[in-house]
């Protein structure tokens, strides 16, 4: 029982030193290849936890090692534009001058009623209110409605 419980807290450290050197961003905010990297650390780090049969190295070697392809990624994303829009997406306009874009929505597989939910939680009450609202490629949405 202790056995389990140190090498939780060691996988635990560890985990925390590696999720703070990829960087600070709220969940809703990770791009895909962030995301399957933390569920992949999340169960290479559950195994050597829960079996004390399996050596730690066996759960530390591999998450340090997705750390390692998360700072390539990370640094190949910062410096070349196509690669970006393979690995994160693009953003998208949604709205333009008041006027869905239906193709928009249905390549990011958005509903219209997902649309007005979010425009709503924006403030918007009127669609013909909207100059442009761009879907980030964090899932954000982002609007500007025209002066009044």
């Amino acid at each position: 029982m202790l056995v389990t419980f140190t090498r939780s807290i060691l996988l635990y450290v560890i985990i925390l030193i590696v999720m703070r050197l990829m960087g600070k961003r709220e969940i809703g905010q990770l791009q895909p290849f962030e995301l399957v990297i933390a569920i992949m650390i999340a169960d290479l780090a559950s195994i050597p936890m829960t079996d004390t049969g399996i050596p730690i190295q066996n759960g530390i070697v591999p998450i340090l090692g997705l750390l390692f392809m998360h700072l390539i990624i990370s640094v190949v994303n910062m410096k070349s534009i196509r690669i970006r829009e393979v690995i994160c997406g693009k953003p998208r306009i949604l709205i333009y001058r008041g006027k869905i874009k239906e193709e928009a929505l249905r390549k990011e597989r958005i509903t219209i009623n997902e649309l007005e939910e979010r425009l709503r939680s924006a403030n918007v009450s009127t669609l013909g209110d909207v100059e442009y609202a761009i879907l980030e490629t964090s899932r954000t949405a982002y609007c500007n409605t025209k002066a009044k």
